[in-house]
């Protein structure tokens, strides 16, 4: 899983960079980070055009 694939990966005018958009608390943060996991329970395909691919 990439984050550029993911639906919550959003540009951040503030911080002029990508940022992953879950609204997510330093809890689930925490748990993500210890667990030793390298996928993204949150992450959602953002590709809106898969499902149309798919049925072709």
């Amino acid at each position: 899983m990439r984050c550029e694939d993911c639906q919550y990966y959003a540009y951040d005018e503030e911080y002029e960079e990508y940022v992953c958009d879950m609204d997510m608390d330093e809890d689930d943060y925490a748990r993500i980070m210890q667990s030793g996991s390298k996928e993204c329970p949150y992450w959602k395909n953002g590709d809106e055009y898969a499902v149309v691919r798919h049925q072709m």
